[in-house]
């Protein structure tokens, strides 16, 4: 008994399509285990990048986060601008900081990169989308405001724009 598939059809091999979100500092092969991190001291191993103390055979190669931070190439700008940041400057920053610091208990390839006074506010740059989102989510949710993210999936880049 035949079945009418429509228009759909298994996919060869060779008709794979290209990932959809280009990341450079992704590692595109798997490396042999486990690798530390010279600049940071983050271990991979087990598949994911973790913090502790790496065996003795591990190899060295630079983590994707400190590879950003040596090319100065971030992945996520938060920008906090408005009146309320000349008055609360410190307790912004706090935040932010606090943040990182929760985030990279966790996962160590998610860091604040620079923090920079910009015209009329601040510039926040991370090693990772996922962190700028997560500053900007308690900012909002501190100190309420507008919020605005704009994601470029071809550059793997989150800009976030907070204003009170």
């Amino acid at each position: 008994m035949k079945t009418d598939r429509g228009s759909w059809r298994p996919l060869r091999r060779d008709e794979l399509r290209d990932e959809l979100v280009h990341d450079t500092y992704r590692w595109k092969m798997k490396h042999e285990e486990p690798v530390r991190c010279p600049d940071c001291g983050a271990v991979y191993s087990g598949g994911r990048w973790n913090w502790g103390l790496a065996p003795a055979e591990a190899h060295e190669e630079r983590c994707p986060a400190c590879h950003r931070v040596h090319d100065h190439f971030p992945a996520g700008y938060v920008v906090l601008k408005g009146d309320f940041l000349a008055g609360h400057r410190e307790e912004l920053l706090q935040l932010a900081r606090h943040r990182e610091a929760q985030e990279q208990a966790e996962h160590p390839l998610e860091r604040i990169m620079a923090i920079e006074d910009v015209e009329g506010g601040l510039q926040i740059t991370t090693t990772d989308t996922h962190l700028a989102r997560n500053i900007g989510e308690a900012v909002q949710s501190a100190y309420k405001g507008d919020l605005e993210y704009h994601y470029n999936k071809e550059e793997n880049l989150l800009r976030v724009h907070w204003a009170r």
